[in-house]
């Protein structure tokens, strides 16, 4: 997907201030450590495409407004994910500005999981 200039330079400033996990790490991790919240921040109409096993969903558009409800342990280890990494990482950013202290963004998102062919469900 071509992105605008103005939305990667957004993503680009936000960089530098969280943290991102490859699929590989991301693996490990849910091996390793319960409780893990994986949560896709893509649009409903691409959830309903498939999503990561074990993902919650909770889109962009309304991350911040439900968040605290969803997950109400700021410190709780969140792991979030859209299409390609960027989006996830401005949900990382919010989420850390409203408090959370264990948020990562899955750097390649749901295009290097699948490349992985990692598992999924909900596929068409």
């Amino acid at each position: 997907m071509k992105h605008s200039p103005a939305f990667l330079a957004l993503v680009e400033e936000v960089m530098p201030r969280i943290r991102e996990i490859s699929a590989d790490e991301l693996v490990e991790l849910q091996e390793k450590m319960q409780p893990l919240l994986l949560i896709d921040v893509r649009e409903d109409h691409e959830w309903q495409h498939g999503h990561i096993r074990g993902a919650q969903h909770l889109s962009r558009g309304i991350l911040e407004r439900d968040i605290e409800t969803r997950v109400p342990d700021k410190a709780a280890t969140v792991v979030l994910y859209c299409g390609g990494g960027f989006r996830s990482a401005l949900s990382a950013d919010s989420m850390q500005k409203m408090g959370y202290s264990n948020v990562r963004s899955l750097a390649g998102g749901w295009r290097e999981w699948n490349e992985k062919k990692l598992p999924v469900t909900g596929c068409n």
